[in-house]
């Protein structure tokens, strides 16, 4: 399995949350992860960082952010040119696909933790 650089927008040091399982399960599965998230904090060795970071080479972003949260980083995920971003349940966000679309990246509505624990990731 390739190594897959992932953003998770969104990120929480709270174990409860399914971005922590997922910044946990992306590192269990051997991929780089960067997390940005409102607090600091650190999951399974990554810190999560209060704001936005240069970005280069990434595979995947990964939304755990509501719509309208969103929004403060749409130049922010196109200038970081992903191959695609998963929109994870209570995100999807029709305006971001067009966007995504518009700029050649792949707008993919989906749960990554499904994803990874069925190899699809």
């Amino acid at each position: 399995m390739k190594n897959k650089k992932t953003v998770v927008l969104g990120a929480s040091s709270k174990p409860e949350k399914y971005a922590y399982k997922a910044i946990q399960m992306l590192v269990d599965k051997g991929h780089t992860v960067l997390a940005i998230g409102q607090n600091k904090g650190e999951v399974a060795g990554v810190k999560i960082q209060t704001k936005t970071i240069p970005l280069k080479n990434v595979d995947t972003v990964t939304l755990y952010l509501n719509p309208l949260r969103q929004r403060d980083y749409y130049n922010y995920i196109v200038e970081a040119k992903p191959k695609r971003v998963v929109f994870n349940p209570g995100t999807e966000n029709p305006e971001l696909y067009q966007l995504l679309e518009l700029n050649g990246i792949k707008a993919e509505v989906a749960c990554t933790l499904v994803l990874l624990a069925t190899n699809q990731y």
